[in-house]
């Protein structure tokens, strides 16, 4: 007797997108629309697809090492993420030489 698949018994449900959109995923949306209304709308007319990736680039770079997150004290998110695993550091297990 064949046992059904894993996602079915977990009642997990196939995406409704195609493979590469962002259809069923809320926080890709959210981060697409963020994108669109601060990048991509104030700074038209691009002047070619080249433009559009090297603009995406420097954005994805601010909103990464740049921007103050509010949520983390007004902190850039790379530098929140250093200094968080700086805190968190791997503790060797009990009894093992290195």
């Amino acid at each position: 007797m064949q046992q059904a698949p894993a996602s079915r018994l977990a009642r997990i449900d196939a995406s409704v997108g195609t493979v590469g959109d962002a259809l069923d995923n809320a926080l890709t949306e959210s981060q697409n629309g963020l994108h669109k209304t601060v990048l991509i709308k104030p700074r038209w007319p691009w002047h070619g697809l080249a433009d559009v990736e090297l603009g995406t680039t420097e954005w994805v770079d601010w909103f990464n090492n740049h921007r103050l997150h509010s949520e983390i004290g007004d902190t850039p998110p790379h530098e929140y993420e250093t200094n968080h695993y700086a805190q968190h550091q791997p503790q060797p297990a009990a009894g093992v030489n290195a």
